[in-house]
């Protein structure tokens, strides 16, 4: 079951990997599989038209219910308003596969959506069909008839060196109570009885990626939260590659790889990386939850178990 809209609440109002053989996960049909992207809006430049192609192409193959995207959403400044021209440019004319039309995206605000005004992507939400931001931060309930979880937050607020200066973002990322975020998280994460609970945000906690790393800020005031609820996994962007970690019993996968690539290295845990453009398909069937990631040109770059400890 896909949650209708309405059904959405906003937070600002209301183990080991084991490797699975390439495209194992198309064998069977899925209970409930859907998209995961990163790092993508770029005028449909770097790749991002080539991934948004074979996006519709996975959808129509695991019958997609919906694509979560975790940030950086629109580069190099975000947006500045729901008229902003990237509405079109960098998501509306690129993302135009009928499949992928008619799925509602749960985003996530990253560090470039802070260099606009992140309110115009929760204010978008009124005025798209698909597009789905009711609060900065906010839980998707009733996933597959309650086996997930899904918990979408706002990173940048959680990082302190991002309220340091007068840049844009700084003054932007000050207006934001991340201690209240971590709060709403540890509260709803209590109350869920999901087995599966996934939370996406769009910094990295563990990474290998060669730009940014670890994330010390999350590392000491997120994880804690993560593990005291038994997370399954979280998943991210701002490293723009494809990695799946297993540290501390929980799976860190990255999938910022929507567009423009860096280099990466294996890191503690790392189960796989690579610096190609691709995205993440996400499947639970028959009880368990499977990763897929899938490159620009259609390839299946690897396959593994999520919360297999």
């Amino acid at each position: 079951m896909t949650p209708s809209r309405r059904q959405v609440l906003g937070g600002a109002a209301a183990a080991a990997g084991e490797a699975l053989a390439p495209h194992a996960m198309a064998e069977s049909p899925a209970h409930l599989s859907f998209l995961v992207i990163g790092d993508w809006g770029r005028d449909g430049l770097s790749h991002q038209r080539d991934v948004a192609g074979q996006m519709e192409r996975a959808a129509g193959e695991f019958d997609c219910r919906f694509v979560v995207a975790v940030g950086d959403n629109f580069y190099e400044d975000g947006v500045q308003s729901v008229t902003d021209p990237k509405w079109r440019t960098s998501f509306e004319d690129v993302y135009t596969g009928p499949r992928l039309q008619k799925l509602p995206w749960y985003a996530a605000l990253g560090n470039h959506d802070y260099g606009g005004v992140p309110q115009a992507q929760v204010d978008y939400t009124a005025h798209s069909a698909r597009w789905t931001m009711p609060a900065r931060y906010f839980e998707v309930p009733d996933i597959a008839g309650g086996q997930i979880g899904l918990f979408i937050l706002d990173t940048s607020p959680l990082i302190a060196e991002n309220a340091e200066g007068d840049r844009p973002m700084a003054v932007n990322v000050r207006t934001e109570d991340g201690a209240a975020q971590l709060a709403w998280l540890d509260r709803r994460l209590a109350a869920s009885h999901a087995r599966f609970k996934l939370v996406f945000g769009h910094h990295t906690l563990f990474s290998g990626g060669s730009t940014h790393g670890d994330t010390p800020d999350l590392i000491a005031h997120l994880l804690p939260v993560l593990k005291r609820h038994g997370v399954t996994a979280y998943i991210n962007g701002h490293d723009h590659d494809l990695e799946h970690i297993v540290r501390d019993g929980i799976d860190f996968v990255c999938t910022g790889a929507g567009s423009e690539v860096r280099p990466v290295n294996p890191i503690s845990g790392t189960r796989f990386c690579t610096a190609r453009p691709g995205f993440s398909v996400i499947a639970l069937r028959d009880g368990l939850l499977s990763l897929e990631f899938r490159g620009h040109d259609g390839t299946s770059l690897y396959s593994g178990a999520l919360g297999a400890v």
